[in-house]
């Protein structure tokens, strides 16, 4: 087992309860909560039906943690999501979308992991050069695929957990400072005039 999973449980514990942490977008959908984790004959059948190899870190947050629910934005999806392929450039300087696997394409593929909402996608690289790390973009290409910094998935899924228990702001995880939050009764705060 990786040694990273007993820390990212603890954080996932703790969390929810951190006095000034962030708000992610989306946690009302998942409540921190994780769906049951995958089993390894679960794991096994994705990927021999789909002709993959899923990257070891992801593997072992599905055996050891769990299989969906929360995470960034919606939370994560589980094994039931689908696969895409970067789309080629169709004239330089515009972006390039994703579209959903066949099956019988050429190039690399990415497992759909975290349910952004519209046609944005949180994508986990499978084959290729970037295999194990989290790629986010848009389908339709209205803006272009943005690869995290994060060396593989439990680095990313670590980053998310570190950032808002410290209450960071984080665009490219959709996370919210309390700071930034202003007052409920805000209204009723202000100056007469």
């Amino acid at each position: 087992m990786d040694p990273r999973i007993p820390r990212v449980r603890r954080k996932l514990a703790a969390v929810p309860f951190e006095p000034l942490r962030s708000h992610s977008f989306g946690e009302e959908h998942h409540r921190f909560r994780l769906g049951p984790r995958s089993s390894e004959a679960r794991i096994a059948a994705f990927e021999s039906e789909h002709r993959v190899a899923l990257p070891e870190p992801y593997r072992q947050f599905l055996l050891h943690i769990g299989g969906s629910g929360a995470g960034p934005f919606y939370g994560l999806r589980g094994l039931s999501a689908a696969l895409f392929t970067l789309r080629e450039r169709r004239a330089p300087g515009v972006p390039r979308g994703f579209d959903r696997a066949s099956g019988t394409e050429e190039g690399d593929l990415y497992l759909h992991i975290v349910e952004m909402g519209c046609a944005d996608v949180c994508l986990l690289a499978l084959t290729g050069s970037l295999a194990g790390r989290v790629v986010i973009g848009n389908k339709d290409g209205y803006w272009g695929p943005n690869v995290s910094s994060a060396r593989d998935f439990l680095a990313w899924y670590e980053r998310w957990l570190d950032h808002m228990a410290r209450g960071w702001d984080n665009r490219a995880l959709e996370l919210t400072s309390p700071r930034l939050h202003c007052h409920p009764n805000s209204h009723r705060l202000a100056p007469r005039i």
